[in-house]
């Protein structure tokens, strides 16, 4: 498949999986049960937030240029097949990578009652200034799933002002109301299961460590709506799921983006709709999407054999934040 380039001197992005590629689920799966996680040297950095809580972040050692954060997806940490991959290629690139845990997620309870959600854009501003306070200001972003959701929220409302000069963000759930819808149908609640449960496992690590007002009966919520009802919209000040999902959704923000911002997107991506990739009169003028018919969720691998794979985000991230920070 080819598309219109986000890159000026390439006349166009190639990815076209073989047959035995193609199927979303295997997209998306595949990286998680084969990918290789390289051995990187890491270093750890707390940032303390003005609420009283904490943000970890993971630097890769002895990298310079600059700096690129990288925000996971839901349940996601430094483990996520992604994570120490693109960190790797952002690094042979000439760049500084960081991967930004989202409250809870780095093998330690948070602190305060709240959790981290998709539309948590304080958090991220938060980093983005106190890096900036310290010389190692972040030039560029990349966000996967709902950890892009954030960060398009974020470069939306910011416009202009917003502290980066270039971003990325892979199989954003735009719409997070259709995400919900879609994890509840067919061979998608597989997911919905897989995540409930580690919410689940989250939510309980996060009472044995902290008080909740509320009374939840975690056995009874059996999809991701019902638990952004019952913990995430209460917890993070929303009056419920479908507020927190009409004032998160990235969907609404995206016409204010004005930096250089590539979207890469799949029409088979399990956990939303055909018709949940923006529209071009939904995109603001720094938006360039990229959007294949196939690729999964956050999957996007192809290769001529099964132990010869590779990543389109591999390739297209150093490429597209190498020419978009050199202008």
């Amino acid at each position: 498949m080819r598309t219109s380039s986000p890159f000026s001197d390439n006349p166009s992005v190639c990815f076209e999986p073989p047959v035995w590629l193609r199927n979303p689920h295997i997209q998306t799966l595949w990286p998680k049960l084969f990918r290789r996680r390289p051995a990187l040297p890491l270093t750890s950095q707390r940032i303390n937030l003005a609420d009283g809580d904490f943000i970890d972040l993971t630097w890769a050692v002895g990298c310079k240029g600059s700096v690129v954060l990288i925000l996971h997806g839901l349940e996601g940490n430094l483990d996520s097949h992604y994570a120490l991959p693109v960190m790797d290629c952002l690094a042979r690139a000439g760049l500084q990578p960081v991967f930004m845990h989202l409250r809870g997620c780095s093998h330690e309870p948070n602190r305060s009652a709240r959790t981290y959600h998709s539309g948590a854009i304080e958090d991220l501003e938060e980093v983005l200034l106190a890096l900036y306070n310290t010389d190692r200001a972040v030039a560029a972003a990349l966000g996967f799933s709902l950890g892009g959701n954030i960060l398009l929220r974020y470069l939306g409302m910011r416009g202009d002002r917003a502290l980066l000069k270039a971003a990325m963000a892979v199989s954003v759930p735009f719409v997070l109301a259709d995400a919900a819808r879609r994890l509840e149908q067919g061979s998608s609640r597989f997911y919905q299961s897989y995540l409930l449960a580690r919410l689940k496992r989250t939510y309980k690590r996060k009472l044995n460590n902290s008080h909740s007002s509320l009374q939840v009966n975690l056995n009874g919520i059996r999809t991701i709506r019902q638990y952004d009802e019952h913990i995430t919209a209460p917890l993070n000040g929303f009056a419920g799921a479908d507020d927190y999902y009409h004032r998160c959704s990235s969907i609404g923000y995206l016409t204010g983006i004005t930096i250089p911002t590539l979207l890469l997107h799949s029409l088979d991506d399990p956990f939303m709709y055909p018709g949940t990739s923006p529209r071009p009169d939904q995109l603001g003028p720094g938006v360039r999407p990229v959007i294949l018919p196939h690729g999964g969720h956050v999957g996007f691998v192809h290769g001529t054999r099964p132990w010869r794979t590779a990543y389109l985000v591999d390739q297209l991230a150093p490429a597209f934040f190498s020419e978009a920070l050199s202008k």
